[in-house]
């Protein structure tokens, strides 16, 4: 389990992220791409993968960390349940959407 809290001290503990408002949710943005949002009211967070890292994090336990429900999943957006993610798995699932962000600009 990740509070939320914890869950914003890892998300901007990476270089040259801030923390915008992004419609209902925290939006986490590094060059001026959004890796993660945060929905604290629902304990949920959604991270931007490749397909091809969508796939390796969602055979983990499909009740922690799955795939958006409508066409956004299918563009790599990927849905984190903070309530039973262990903190080691959310600190690498956040890095992979990072580095994703910064290498593809």
């Amino acid at each position: 389990m990740v509070d939320i809290a914890t869950f914003r001290q890892i998300a901007l503990a990476f270089p040259g992220v801030t923390e915008q408002s992004h419609f209902h949710r925290a939006a986490f943005r590094v060059k001026k791409g959004i890796f993660a949002t945060l929905d604290a009211d629902k304990c949920e967070v959604n991270i931007k993968l490749t397909e091809i890292d969508q796939d390796v994090f969602s055979k983990f336990d499909n009740e922690v960390i799955y795939p958006v429900a409508n066409n956004w999943g299918k563009q790599g957006w990927t849905t984190i349940n903070l309530n039973k993610i262990h903190p080691d798995m959310l600190t690498d699932a956040l890095s992979t959407a990072y580095h994703h962000i910064i290498t593809k600009k």
